[in-house]
């Protein structure tokens, strides 16, 4: 069979127009292989680009998730300290009340205030945020007020 020429000029031996100087398997339909050996070396080294990436992006999204754990229970803290609180006779113990409502690793940053105002009373829990990263993510605040309990315990 002669040489064929494509519209750019090149030539291969087989007949078919196209790339030259290729090397590699053909199948039955006479198309080219692909060598999975170099494709497979080269999602590899892909992958390993972009490792860091996936693996900052993980870290963030567990981050977010401790983060709103500990609003959540900066939350439960105040409500518990102020429903005590508010009891006659148990005004002081809202702080012990609040660190006891919330998970213990957590309780060890969270620092409850109490005041007491007319008719109410007011419970302020701030827990600092734990970081996974190393930086200081400072705290997150609630305030809850509840009315004073009338009724004899």
């Amino acid at each position: 069979m002669a040489d064929r020429t494509d519209h750019t000029g090149r030539t291969d031996r087989t007949g078919r127009t196209g790339r030259t100087g290729h090397t590699g398997r053909r199948d039955r339909t006479g198309r080219r292989e692909h060598t999975r050996r170099r494709d497979r070396g080269q999602a590899s080294v892909e992958f390993i680009g972009m490792l860091p990436v996936l693996i900052l992006i993980g870290l963030a999204v567990i981050q977010t998730g401790v983060a709103m754990y500990a609003m959540e229970q900066a939350g439960t803290a105040a409500r518990a300290a102020a429903r005590t609180a508010a009891r006659p006779g148990m005004e002081n113990g809202c702080r012990s009340a609040g660190k006891a409502s919330i998970s213990g690793w957590l309780a060890e940053r969270a620092d409850i205030r109490c005041s007491d105002g007319i008719g109410e009373v007011t419970a302020t829990a701030e827990v600092s945020i734990p970081s996974l990263i190393g930086f200081d993510l400072g705290s997150t605040t609630k305030t809850v007020t509840m009315p004073r309990d009338t009724a004899r315990p």
